[in-house]
């Protein structure tokens, strides 16, 4: 009888071990799921007007044109190359390559500015609320600074860094630096005060307060900020490659109107919407990870 109980319960435990499992990769497989959907139906919609005619394919190619030659398309990302007076257009990575090095770039500038945006600001916020004589120095002109639009700040980038990565990666950091920093300080001021008067009470000093209350309070706001500010980034970016400051995909989306090439320019609008999805999904996966301690779903945006 007890082997009896024992094999019932093994054989019992088995399915339950692979329900968890299953259960583990449901969500994400449907949410992958409705994705396709939703893009799969604005194709459609898409690929019916061009159908009926209500598209003119000179100006709104349907996916499948714009999708259907890629190679075609991949040719002109060899920006680096092209831009140099008397280069054969032919010379260099050949057009799938271009692809990668272009795409490569201004990822790599989005993430650079994003990220020395989110270490400074989150460390100017805290310093504002740690120290009363930051905030009297700083929190004026960050106010001050704010509201302006980053395209502003463009010439100035060039002024200082000439032409190359540069400007674009300062470009990225100013357009974030003074929202993500008011952010901050509007997280910290909204902790809870019930947390601060329990520490206290318990005789947490100063610092320890900011390094083990406030910080892991407002770190679910704060990231996601970081992800909202991600499409601000790459916003950005775009618009600094298309003025000359370097090679991207903001320079080819240039190249296509200046070509009046609509094909280019979604084939291009898709990459750039490729890659922030993707970046998303793993900022969300990250933020899943870091806060460990919070229940499933909250302090989540999607």
């Amino acid at each position: 009888m007890a082997y009896q109980a024992t094999d019932e319960r093994g054989s019992s435990a088995a399915p339950s071990g692979f329900q968890a499992l299953l259960g583990r990769f449901k969500g994400p497989a449907v949410a992958f799921g409705w994705t396709i959907v939703s893009v799969g139906l604005f194709a459609l919609i898409w690929e019916f007007l061009w159908l009926v005619g209500l598209a003119d394919p000179k100006l709104l190619p349907p996916p499948h044109v714009f999708m259907g030659n890629i190679g075609e398309q991949a040719q002109y990302f060899n920006t680096a190359q092209r831009w140099q007076i008397g280069a054969d257009p032919t010379a260099g990575p050949t057009p799938y390559e271009a692809v990668a090095i272009t795409v490569f770039s201004s990822t790599m500038r989005v993430l650079s500015g994003l990220t020395l945006a989110a270490i400074i600001s989150i460390s100017v916020g805290i310093a504002i609320r740690y120290w009363k004589m930051v905030e009297n120095l700083t929190l004026p002109t960050i106010t001050l600074l704010a509201p302006v639009s980053p395209v502003a700040w463009l010439p100035v980038a060039i002024f200082l860094f000439g032409i190359g990565n540069a400007p674009a990666i300062f470009m990225v950091f100013i357009a974030l630096f003074f929202t993500m920093t008011l952010a901050t300080i509007t997280q910290i001021d909204s902790v809870n005060v019930n947390y601060l008067n329990v520490a206290r009470t318990m005789g947490a000093s100063k610092r320890q307060i900011y390094t083990r209350v406030i910080l892991p309070a407002i770190l679910p706001g704060l990231l996601i900020v970081l992800r909202l500010n991600l499409f601000g980034a790459w916003m950005v970016v775009l618009i600094a490659e298309a003025t000359g400051v370097g090679y991207g995909l903001g320079q080819v989306i240039m190249l296509a109107r200046n070509t009046f090439n609509p094909g280019l320019v979604f084939f291009t609008i898709v990459l750039i919407g490729l890659l922030g999805f993707f970046f998303d999904f793993g900022l969300r996966m990250a933020q899943r990870r870091l806060l460990y301690w919070l229940p499933k779903g909250a302090g989540s945006l999607a």
